[in-house]
């Protein structure tokens, strides 16, 4: 039997990357992706996410979940609190939004075991570290054997990206055959702009930085 893979797909550049890395490795038939409407500032995330799935042949679920909203005072779900443009020296930025992937991981584990579906792939990533704990490794392999043991299944989490900088990242998404994809049709941006973004953001910086570094290791 083939094996299944299930997508925490936001629409951004990252997720939509491992995206592509799970079509090719799974082919598209055996490819799921789940997206969160968690009270996001810019829900057209998802929208991104449903287009790029419809365009490949995935499907695409949006699960809600609005508690996180109200429990986790952040700048991604509050209009009146704005985006930290550097991240503080001794504290996390005012982007993290408490326990995200944590849940996140949880709920696609839910669906995953219902659909059949053992192997789950995100794309968080230690190396271009913005702060956030529940991006590292040591979380993910923490998180992999608790929802083995919590739901006495074989869970498989996948992290393409965890120890790729934003630059071998767009390198990816180049041998994916899927580098205009990317750079066009996701949202990265914390002020909800598609494609480059905003240009400002620390979101923005990591991703115009990285493709930048891309083009100069590539040789363009």
């Amino acid at each position: 039997m083939e094996r299944k893979a299930l997508v925490v797909l936001s629409g951004g550049q990252d997720s939509t990357t491992c995206l592509f890395w799970s079509i090719k490795k799974y082919k598209a038939e055996n490819v799921y992706a789940v997206g969160f409407d968690y009270g996001q500032r810019h829900r057209k995330e998802l929208l991104c996410a449903e287009k790029i799935c419809k365009n490949a042949g995935v499907g695409f679920e949006v699960i809600k979940t609005p508690i996180i909203n109200e429990l986790s005072a952040n700048a991604l779900t509050r209009e009146d609190i704005q985006v930290d443009k550097q991240k503080p020296e001794d504290s996390t930025p005012n982007t993290l939004v408490e326990g995200r992937n944590l849940l996140f991981l949880s709920y696609a584990a839910i669906f995953a075991k219902t659909h059949n579906i053992t192997d789950l792939v995100t794309g968080v990533c230690e190396t271009d570290f913005s702060g956030y704990p529940d991006c590292r490794d040591i979380f993910i392999k923490s998180l992999n054997v608790t929802l083995n043991l919590a739901m006495d299944y074989n869970f498989v989490i996948h992290t393409p990206l965890m120890w790729l900088d934003k630059a071998d990242t767009w390198a990816l998404a180049d041998s994916l055959g899927v580098l205009d994809i990317i750079k066009n049709e996701t949202l990265t941006c914390y002020n909800g702009i598609i494609g480059d973004g905003c240009g400002e953001c620390p979101s923005c910086f990591l991703r115009r930085r990285g493709y930048e570094e891309f083009l100069k290791r590539k040789g363009n």
